[in-house]
């Protein structure tokens, strides 16, 4: 079963005149009971902040989160210590376990475009923790599903996280097609950052979602150049 959910049924948030942000799932100001989370993915937003500007010092607790930057790049500095920069391409972890505090800026002359996900996390009371890896993922490998962020222990070269899901990303040639295996028991979660997909046949365009459930196959064919990220999702909560 797909839900296609359109561009235009992103909830738009500009709190500052630095920050352009649209919600996926319920945040800050915008709440929807009917629209909470799809299996631990909590939070998704596809945010654009302007130059020389950013988020100060706030906590997390009890999540994973999870940054894609895709153009600009963002510093990033936390209670653990950290003070690094995500450049474009690059995905960054932080297990907020028990609690944690950290700030993001642009401190570039030009605005940064992330998306920021959050993850229930499979086990509470961690300690936190931080991984940060250049993946290259805006151009690297084609007409494939590249894992960047995993719970699964067999992957290599990736980002780990407390959560018993996987963040894909694909750059798909026009006219090629990608196959994902999945399970009634799973769900699948689909973004399309530029381009247009058929997605087991529904046409999915720039900033367009799929929430798929009670699938055994994902059918992915691009009728132009695209790019989007695929997340494979426990469906049980006993399972996050």
């Amino acid at each position: 079963m797909l839900k296609y959910i359109s561009s235009a049924d992103r909830h738009h948030a500009a709190p500052a005149a630095w920050l352009s942000s649209y919600f996926l799932f319920s945040f800050a100001d915008y709440f929807d009971r009917t629209n909470m989370h799809f299996g631990p993915l909590r939070v998704f937003n596809d945010d654009s902040v302007a130059a020389q500007s950013g988020f100060p010092q706030h906590p997390h607790s009890e999540m994973e989160i999870v940054t894609l930057v895709l153009d600009g790049e963002i510093t990033h500095q936390d209670t653990m210590g950290n003070k690094t920069t995500i450049k474009a391409g690059e995905v960054q972890r932080m297990t907020a376990g028990t609690g944690l505090a950290h700030s993001e800026f642009n401190r570039q002359d030009k605005p940064l475009h992330l998306y920021q996900l959050w993850f229930l996390p499979g086990q509470r009371g961690l300690a936190p923790s931080y991984e940060q890896k250049d993946l290259g993922f805006l151009s690297g490998n084609k007409n494939e599903l590249v894992p960047l962020v995993t719970g699964q222990k067999v992957l290599e070269d990736v980002v780990y996280m407390n959560s018993n899901s996987t963040v894909y990303w694909s750059n798909l040639s026009a006219e090629k097609e990608i196959e994902f295996k999945t399970f009634p028991i799973r769900l699948t979660f689909i973004y399309v950052k530029e381009g247009t997909i058929f997605v087991n046949g529904t046409e999915l365009g720039p900033n367009d979602q799929a929430r798929m459930t009670d699938d055994d196959v994902v059918q992915i064919r691009a009728s132009t150049d695209a790019q989007f990220i695929l997340i494979d999702l426990p469906s049980s909560e006993a399972n996050y």
